[in-house]
């Protein structure tokens, strides 16, 4: 089975090498890392990602997965992407994402009438593009199967490929990796965080998310006409 998994500048690369490291697990999976160029493409914190196939190279995907980050407002006005995502999509098995990369994927039109998660800072900008905001860590919806932000990432992994190669496979695989979290503080949700720092975190990143859900509205508007 071919994985094609885009790679792309500012992109978060969590949300790539935590899915990564558990499809890397199962040998029925070709891992493709597509991107334009072989270039070394540079994520968000600056980690530098090789790709390994060209789009214009890229095999027939049977897994399609995008990953988010700040690079990803890019992306939804970047016509050569979008149409690469569209192209693999029209005869993939599962068409995935985590994070914002579920908005990539909506800019595409690829979620429109689905139910799709996302970044909780971002979730409920998929309902611009007719598509059902979940809160929670991983949605499926038919063929469609998305991770929330970040770490969900593994999460998102591991329920993929229970569902293709079955949960005992998939349960070893979680138990290699000792993939048991426990984290430090109880704040790895805008449902359990203190509110005090949910609302530091939102001013943080406020200039930053207005300028995501202003490419938003607009590549979503662009679909409509």
């Amino acid at each position: 089975m071919n994985l094609v998994m885009l790679v792309y500048p500012q992109m978060t690369q969590l949300d790539l090498t935590g899915p990564l490291e558990v499809f890397s697990r199962f040998k029925e999976l070709t891992i493709h890392l597509v991107w334009k160029t072989l270039e070394p493409v540079a994520d968000g914190g600056g980690l530098r990602i090789l790709p390994s196939v060209t789009m214009a190279g890229c095999p027939q995907a049977d897994i399609l997965f995008v990953p988010g980050g700040p690079g990803q407002v890019a992306l939804m006005e970047d016509a050569h992407t979008l149409a690469f995502l569209n192209n693999q999509a029209s005869q993939a098995d599962y068409i995935t994402s985590v994070c914002t990369g579920s908005l990539i994927l909506a800019a595409a039109g690829l979620l429109s009438g689905y139910r799709a998660t996302c970044h909780w800072m971002s979730l409920d900008q998929l309902a611009y593009f007719d598509i059902e905001p979940v809160n929670q860590r991983v949605v499926i919806d038919r063929n469609r199967i998305t991770g929330a932000g970040v770490t969900s990432g593994i999460d998102f992994a591991l329920t993929l490929t229970g569902k293709i190669f079955g949960e005992e496979r998939a349960k070893k695989v979680q138990l290699s990796m000792e993939y048991d979290p426990e984290p430090p503080f109880s704040c790895g949700s805008v449902l359990k965080a203190e509110a005090e720092i949910v609302a530091q975190v939102r001013e943080t990143a406020s200039a930053f998310q207005q300028q995501r859900e202003d490419v938003t509205k607009r590549a979503a508007d662009n679909q409509i006409h």
